[in-house]
């Protein structure tokens, strides 16, 4: 089959959009990505492999300064924007008036609650279209909005921690099982990529070699989107992100507290039928925790759990590699759906 759909990318000089680039540049569907940088990073590297010498060997990769009539010359029916969330609330109107279709993976779109969306602090220069796109963006989770995402016309690609908790928790959220009073709290831990290329004092390595710490208690920009997404309020619950002193990786651990006792059987039959379907959610046996290193450099989110006791209590482990299913792994895949593709094309 000839490919007839051509990609682009903005930003694929990071770590994201590398992977991206990556994944598209073996998919078998799409043809070969164009790579863009945005104005002001003219005067960088001309060949992505100049950047990432793992594409060596392999031909050109050529690095064109962004715009609107590249775009058009190049017959682009689908931007990659992996992009600082403030270009990508600037740019993404005029592609859609383009008639290209966009999959953000920046926070620019994915929160609809205008409480939560504080956190970005947007300024937009015509905050009604804002707002309506704000309202027409598919929340990029493929296991929960498969149906509109063959709609999409635009995707905000989720948080990786957000994609690790909301995937771990839908199922029993879902079900009714849980004493939200208790509320839920979500401790999650994440390699240094998960705070992008641009270097800074917590991410220079005399800081996280050796070393594990917390931040933005309380305040971390995925917060709205686990909420949204489960229909949480903020009260119910707890979410405290750490950086671990590993390239890549989140495991998040989550403590509920349930309304009456059950059977370990029945929350595993609870979380497989409700991922049934769902090629990259792996559910383990009860008691078998996942790990980091069983997702790393996959599309896939392990999910485990262990019940208490009194099976009242149980702790929840989700793990996921935030470049793949938390990122660029997870966009592929929604590209899959938006074109009528198998979910599982160019991510084996």
């Amino acid at each position: 089959m000839t490919p007839t759909v051509q990609p682009a990318i903005v930003g694929a000089t990071g770590y994201a959009g590398f992977e991206l680039a990556r994944i598209l540049l073996r998919h078998p569907q799409v043809k070969k990505p164009a790579l863009f940088t945005r104005e002001g990073e003219g005067n960088g590297p001309a060949q992505l492999d100049q950047v990432y010498p793992h594409l060596s060997g392999n031909g050109g990769y050529p690095l064109e300064s962004f715009s609107w009539e590249a775009l058009k010359n190049k017959g682009v029916d689908v931007l990659f924007l992996a992009t600082p969330h403030e270009v990508s609330r600037e740019w993404t109107p005029e592609a859609l008036s383009r008639g290209v279709q966009v999959i953000d993976l920046s926070g620019a779109w994915r929160i609809n609650t205008p409480a939560y969306r504080e956190v970005y602090r947007f300024q937009d220069h015509d905050p009604k279209l804002a707002d309506e796109l704000t309202q027409k963006a598919v929340y990029g989770i493929p296991e929960l909005h498969r149906s509109k995402l063959k709609k999409a016309s635009l995707v905000a690609n989720p948080g990786c921690y957000a994609t690790s908790i909301i995937l771990a928790l839908a199922p029993l959220v879902q079900s009714g099982w849980l004493d939200l009073s208790h509320g839920v709290i979500c401790d999650s831990k994440s390699g240094v990529s998960g705070a992008g290329k641009q270097p800074t004092q917590k991410t220079h390595f005399v800081e996280v070699a050796e070393n594990l710490s917390a931040y933005s208690i309380f305040s971390h920009r995925h917060t709205g989107e686990i909420l949204e997404q489960l229909g949480l309020q903020p009260e119910q619950l707890v979410f405290t992100p750490h950086l671990l002193p590993i390239p890549r990786g989140i495991l998040s651990t989550i403590y509920v507290k349930l309304n009456a006792p059950i059977e370990a059987r029945v929350v595993e039959d609870c979380m497989k039928q409700f991922y049934a379907g769902s090629p990259w959610v792996r559910i383990f046996p009860h008691g078998q925790m996942p790990q980091i290193q069983y997702s790393l450099h996959t599309n896939y989110c392990d999910i485990g759990f262990t019940l208490a006791p009194e099976r009242r209590r149980m702790v929840i482990v989700s793990c996921l590699d935030n470049l793949m299913k938390g990122a660029a792994g997870q966009a592929v895949q929604n590209m899959n759906l938006m074109f009528g593709w198998n979910e599982e094309e160019g991510l084996k």
